[in-house]
């Protein structure tokens, strides 16, 4: 009982001085909050740092860095630049259409491979775009984080919960092609008609910066021609594994750090050069973060909450998807949905096993957390890395700023969501 109240109180305590931003960093909050429950013994060493359910998630903090390295040394060749001139011109250096490029790019990114890559990728070109067209950037970079967990939501590898329940329940690449990626399009369309209204301020134009991009060339922006042609042959290879792990089982952390590690060899790049991407910040957040995670489980806190939910199941399979799937949104949207997932699960595929239930759970489960993770900027791993990147450009994206636009987005997406659920599987059948 005492482990279960103190890693509430703790977990509760951190994410409140993360909500307000103050009076500490989000990371020196994490951090202590990790320390206090190691302290406290709700967890221990073991469980932390070595265990796959109760510990950090060593295969997002390395998959983290070795992604980070790749974009620190193609950022020396001017690819970045280039990408931002040819984005704002295809545009004509139009606000509105050019954020509907950005996230048609960043949904579509995000389903070939996982949504924290792509916004690694995506989010550099998208600073450089509005630096150039004298725009706001948080705005564009907030309405990408969101397509990234909306398109991830499509494919199996497009988001790690999507691979912890395809592992769990036996799914392949294709079931989710068939039961998420129609929805995943129709939440896409639903975005972007958000997006016009809750970025509307973000969308003055300056008819000088206009003129002065589209008078750019794209070629002349690359500094490097050696280095980008490596670089990106070992990123396309990179990738290409990234969307073959079904086949492969390569971990996308190991394939990452092995990138990293072959770009840093064979482009002959400094220390600093290959280090001066790496947000060693937003890594010890998410240590600290998980370890705080790994105590609600080892108190058994998420399990009692996963069981509250089941409990509702009974004779009544339409009233229980419905509450499978509004409540993984809500708790996504508190904890990290990849800790979530990983923990109700086990309960789900019990359910399964024992009462043959059809899979409609599974994609109930993942359209909640994978959607949830949008409701707040601790919801998702790539709302966090998004965050980081915008730090390091001077750009705050702070907690109530990302929220107030995150729960529009959720609640918007998990409504539509439920709609189809009810008419594809209990309707149409």
């Amino acid at each position: 009982m005492f482990s279960a109240v103190a890693a509430c109180t703790i977990f509760l305590a951190a994410y409140l001085v993360i909500a307000l931003e103050r009076p500490v960093s989000r990371m020196a909050a994490a951090l202590t909050g990790g320390a206090l429950v190691l302290a406290l013994g709700i967890s221990d060493a073991k469980a932390a740092f070595f265990s796959e359910h109760t510990g950090v998630d060593w295969n997002v903090v390395f998959l983290l860095l070795g992604m980070m390295v790749i974009v620190g040394v193609l950022r020396e060749s001017g690819v970045f630049e280039y990408l931002a001139i040819w984005a704002a011109k295809r545009s004509k250096g139009r606000a509105f259409p050019l954020m509907v490029l950005l996230v048609l790019i960043t949904a579509v990114a995000s389903a070939l491979l996982d949504n924290v890559t792509t916004v690694l990728l995506v989010g550099p070109v998208t600073i450089l775009i509005c630096q150039r067209l004298r725009l706001p950037a948080a705005p564009y970079l907030i309405a990408e984080v969101l397509a990234s967990n909306i398109g991830g939501t499509a494919t199996l590898v497009g988001d790690p919960p999507n691979i912890i329940v395809a592992s769990r329940g036996g799914l392949t690449f294709n079931d989710f092609l068939v039961h998420l990626a129609p929805i995943s399009l129709v939440l896409l369309a639903v975005l972007i008609g958000l997006c016009r209204w809750l970025f509307a301020s973000a969308f003055r134009t300056d008819p000088d910066a206009i003129k002065e991009i589209m008078a750019l060339r794209e070629r002349e922006a690359i500094r490097d021609r050696r280095l980008l042609v490596i670089s990106l042959s070992v990123l396309a290879v990179v990738l290409a594994v990234f969307v073959l792990h079904p086949v492969l089982h390569y971990e996308p952390s190991v394939v990452a750090l092995l990138g990293a590690g072959l770009l840093v060899a064979v482009a002959r790049v400094g220390t600093r050069t290959a280090l001066q991407d790496v947000e060693w910040e937003t890594l010890a957040f998410f240590a600290g973060l998980f370890v705080m995670v790994g105590g609600l489980v080892r108190a058994g806190v998420l399990d009692a909450l996963a069981a509250a939910i089941t409990g509702f199941a009974g004779s009544n399979l339409l009233g229980f998807t419905m509450v499978l799937l509004g409540g993984s949104g809500v708790l996504s949207g508190v904890v990290d949905n990849i800790p979530y997932v990983a923990s109700v699960s086990p309960v789900v595929a019990g359910l399964l096993d024992a009462g043959g239930e059809p899979r409609v759970l599974w994609w109930a489960l993942l359209l909640g957390a994978d959607l949830g993770g949008n409701a707040t900027l601790i919801g998702a791993s790539a709302n966090i890395v998004m965050a980081g990147v915008a730090a390091r450009s001077g750009i705050q994206i702070g907690f109530w700023r990302f929220t107030r636009y995150g729960l529009v987005v959720t609640g918007a997406t998990l409504l539509v969501s439920a709609v189809y659920v009810w008419l594809r599987y209990f309707v149409v059948g």
